[in-house]
C-alpha cells in the first residue's frame, strides 16, 4: 500500500471559493509534475508554494498553487503534494481523472491518516482524535479532541506502560532461573505500581461519563402535563419559535429534538408529548415516545403548571419516571400568570412526596423568568462529572473498553501475587494488562481494528 501514491480532495464537496486535493507517495512528486509543465517540483524544496497552471495534455485546466512537503517532513511523512484550485466540483474531478492517468489512485476512507499512523507519525489514539477535531461541534469538545490529538492519553499510558514493564522483565527473568527459585521482583514494590495504576485507570474510567457528555451531548428530556409550557420553555431555550405554542392541551404530537450550547457543552432537548390518558391514538403515540425518551435521557425537567390545586398526578408521573442515574430539576411554569403566595409552597409540595433528589426552580418561560438558573442547572450538571485529578478525558469507546481490560489484568495480577500464584501465571496476567494498555496508542493492535477505525474517516483525511 506504501508504495502506491494516493490522491483525494481534502474539501468538502460543493462551490466554494477554494478546493484543495491532496497527493501523497513516493511519486507524488512526479506524478503531479506531468500536469505542471514550466517548474522543476523534485528540485523544489519542501514547504514551498508554487503557482501555475493545471495541464492535461495541452489543456489547461485551472489556475492553481501547489504546495510542497517533501519527506518525511509530511503529514504522511511521505512526498506530499496539496493542489489549491478555484473551488469548482467539476474543476476537482478534472483533476482527480488527470491524476489518475498520471499514476496516482484515489485514496480510500482515512488512508492519509493510516499512512501517518503506520509510518510512526502519530500513534492510534492520535488518529482517532483527528476524527474527534473534525467532527467536534463545541468548544468542550473541540478542547479535549486537541488534548487527545497532542498525545494526552498517550503519555498518561506510556507511563504506566514503562513502569509495568520493568517488572515484567524482572518476571521474565525468574522465568528463565525457575529451577533455582529465586524472586528478581519485589512483591510489596509491584504490589505499590500495581494500586497506583488501578488508581489512574479507575481516574480515567470514570472520566468517561463527562467525555461522553462532551463528545455526544447531554440528552434532556422536557415533560409534564399537557399545557404546562413544555413548547414555550423549549423556544425561551432556543430563542427562537421552534415549537407550535397553543392554549389548547395536545398540541405537541411527536417529539421535537434541538441542540443547545451552554458553556461550551451540548445539551439535547426533546420536547414532548404532555403525559396523560387519551383516546386520541396519535396523542397517544406521542405520550408513549415521551416515556421512551426519558429512559433514555441523563436529565428530566419536569414542568408543573405554578396554577394548578392539586399535584398528586404530577408527583404520579414523576415516579413513574426516576430512576437513579436520572438528574431530576422540577420547574413551577408560568409563575407570570399567579401571586407569589400560589407557588411559594408549591416546591414543599413536591419535597414531601418525592424521595428522590431534585432541585427546584420557578419559571416564566414568557417573561423570560429564572430560565438562566435552569441553564446554570444544566451546566452544572456536565461540570459536576468533569475529575479534578487529571486533564485526560476519556470520549472513545474503545479506549474506555481496553482500560476496563487493563484494570481487570491488574485486579487478577494483585490477586495472583496475595495468593502467591505461581510465577507463570503472574507473568500472563501482566502481559495481558500491557496489552490492553498497548491497544489504545496502537502499540498492540490488528488489521480488523485499524480497518473499523479508520473506514469511519472522511475521504480526503
Amino acid at each position: 500500500m506504501n508504495n502506491d501514491t494516493i490522491c483525494a480532495l481534502a474539501t468538502a464537496n460543493g462551490v466554494g471559493a477554494l478546493g484543495i486535493i491532496r497527493v501523497s507517495g513516493n511519486d507524488a512528486l512526479s506524478v503531479v509534475q506531468k500536469s505542471f509543465p514550466g517548474k522543476n517540483l523534485e528540485k523544489q524544496k519542501s514547504h514551498t508554494i508554487h503557482y501555475g497552471y493545471f495541464m492535461d495534455g495541452n489543456e489547461a485546466i485551472d489556475e492553481v498553487m501547489l504546495s510542497i512537503f517533501l519527506a518525511p517532513k509530511s503529514f504522511t511523512t511521505e512526498n506530499s503534494v496539496e493542489i489549491a484550485f478555484h473551488g469548482s466540483p467539476h474543476i476537482g474531478k478534472r483533476i482527480l481523472e488527470t491524476l489518475t492517468k498520471n499514476g496516482a489512485r484515489m485514496a480510500k476512507a482515512g488512508e492519509f491518516t493510516l499512512r501517518a499512523f503506520i509510518n510512526g507519525r502519530i500513534d492510534l489514539s492520535q488518529a482517532e482524535a483527528i476524527a474527534d477535531v473534525i467532527a467536534s461541534e463545541n468548544e468542550a469538545s473541540r478542547k479535549v479532541a486537541i488534548n487527545q490529538l497532542k498525545g494526552g492519553i498517550t503519555n498518561e499510558i506510556s507511563i504506566l506502560r514503562t513502569d509495568l514493564l520493568n517488572f515484567v522483565s524482572l518476571i521474565e527473568l525468574e522465568l528463565d532461573f525457575a529451577e533455582e527459585d529465586v524472586e528478581f521482583a519485589d512483591r510489596s514494590a509491584l504490589n505499590q505500581l500495581l494500586n497506583k495504576i488501578e488508581l489512574k485507570l479507575n481516574s480515567l474510567i470514570e472520566s468517561f461519563q463527562y467525555g461522553n457528555a462532551i463528545k455526544n451531548g447531554t440528552a434532556v428530556a422536557i415533560i409534564g402535563k399537557p399545557n404546562a409550557g413544555k413548547s414555550t420553555l423549549l423556544n425561551a431555550l432556543l430563542k427562537e419559535e421552534r415549537a407550535i405554542v397553543s392554549s389548547i392541551a395536545g398540541t405537541t404530537r411527536d417529539t421535537i429534538e434541538e441542540v443547545l450550547h451552554i458553556k461550551g457543552h451540548a445539551f439535547r432537548l426533546i420536547d414532548t408529548a404532555g403525559l396523560r390518558e387519551t383516546a386520541d391514538e396519535i396523542e397517544a403515540i406521542g405520550v408513549k415516545k415521551a416515556k421512551e425518551k426519558v429512559e433514555n435521557a441523563n436529565i428530566l425537567v419536569y414542568l408543573a403548571d405554578a396554577a394548578t390545586e392539586n399535584f398528586t398526578e404530577d408527583i404520579e408521573m414523576i415516579q413513574s419516571l426516576v430512576r437513579d442515574d436520572l438528574k431530576l430539576i422540577i420547574c413551577a411554569t408560568k409563575i407570570d400568570e399567579v401571586i407569589p403566595t400560589k407557588y411559594e409552597n408549591v416546591e414543599s409540595v413536591f419535597r414531601n412526596a418525592i424521595t428522590h433528589e431534585f432541585d427546584f426552580i420557578t419559571i416564566s418561560a414568557v417573561e423570560n423568568q429564572n430560565i438562566q438558573d435552569l441553564k446554570n442547572e444544566l451546566s452544572s450538571y456536565v461540570e459536576q462529572m468533569k475529575s479534578q485529578e487529571s486533564n485526560v478525558v476519556i470520549t472513545n469507546q474503545r479506549h474506555f473498553e481496553s482500560l476496563h481490560k487493563s484494570l481487570n489484568a491488574v485486579h487478577k495480577v494483585n490477586e495472583a501475587i496475595n495468593f502467591r500464584i505461581s510465577t507463570e501465571l503472574l507473568a500472563y496476567e501482566l502481559r495481558n494488562a500491557l496489552e490492553h494498555l498497548g491497544e489504545i496508542s496502537g502499540e498492540v493492535t490488528n488489521d480488523e481494528v485499524l480497518g473499523n477505525i479508520f473506514s469511519k474517516f472522511c475521504i480526503g483525511k
